[in-house]
C-alpha cells in the first residue's frame, strides 16, 4: 500500500540553487498559504504526492518525484505570482514532472523488451493497492486507462479542484482543447468504472 511519506523538506543543499531569493510578496497567497517554499511544502506536499500518483507516477518513484517538484519550485521561484494560487502553480510543475516520469517508465519497459500499452503498468500498480478502499482502487484503475492528455485534465480539474483556466495555464494548452479533453475523459472514466465494478457510484 502506498503511503504519503512524512519526511521533512528534504532537497539536498547542493540540489537547489542556494542564492535563489524569495520574491517580495504578500505573506500569504490567495488561498492563505504562506508565500515561502517551506510554507508551500507543509501545506501542499500531500496534495502534490497524490496528484503525481493520479497522473500515473509509479509508487516506487512517488517520493522522489514529489521532492523534485519542490526543487523545481525553488529554482523557478521568481516565476511565482503570489497573487495567485500556489497550489495551482505546484500542480503545473507536478504535471511536467509526471510527464517525465511516465516517459522514463515507458523507456524502461521498452529496454526490458516489454511492449508498452498506455496505462497498463499503472493499472497493475493501482491493483496492487489491496489494502486501499475498493472504490479508491477502482478510481485509480479507471484513471490508468485514460489517455495521458485526458487523464491530466481530469485529474487537475475534477480531482484536484483547479479551475479550467488554471488547468490551461498549468499544462499550457488552449482552453477549448481542454474542455474537449475533459468531456471525453468524463465519458471514458465513467465507462471504465462501470466496466470494472458495474453501475455503482464511485467517489474519488
Amino acid at each position: 500500500m502506498s503511503t504519503v511519506p512524512a519526511s521533512p523538506l528534504a532537497p539536498a543543499p547542493d540540489a537547489a540553487e542556494p542564492d535563489a531569493a524569495e520574491p517580495d510578496a504578500p505573506a500569504t497567497d490567495m488561498n492563505g498559504t504562506p508565500v515561502t517554499l517551506q510554507g508551500m511544502y507543509e501545506a501542499h506536499f500531500r496534495h502534490v504526492w497524490h496528484t503525481l500518483r493520479r497522473l500515473g507516477v509509479q509508487s516506487r518513484d512517488l517520493e522522489d518525484a514529489a521532492h523534485e517538484v519542490f526543487i523545481i519550485a525553488h529554482r523557478r521561484w521568481d516565476t511565482f505570482d503570489a497573487t495567485r494560487s500556489s497550489r495551482a502553480w505546484l500542480a503545473g510543475i507536478a504535471w511536467r514532472v509526471a510527464a517525465g516520469e511516465r516517459r522514463r517508465a515507458r523507456n524502461r519497459m521498452v529496454k526490458l523488451g516489454f511492449d508498452y500499452e498506455p496505462g497498463a503498468h499503472d493499472q497493475l500498480d493501482a491493483q496492487a493497492l489491496t489494502e486501499a478502499a475498493e472504490a479508491r482502487a477502482l478510481v485509480h484503475q479507471a484513471l490508468a486507462r485514460l489517455p495521458d492528455p485526458q487523464r491530466d485534465v481530469f485529474v487537475l480539474h475534477e480531482l484536484d479542484g483547479l479551475s479550467m483556466p488554471e488547468v490551461a495555464e498549468a499544462v499550457d494548452a488552449p482552453l477549448n482543447t481542454l474542455y474537449s479533453r475533459l468531456r471525453l475523459a468524463r465519458k471514458k472514466f465513467k465507462s471504465e468504472v462501470l466496466r470494472l465494478r458495474g453501475p455503482k457510484e464511485v467517489t474519488p
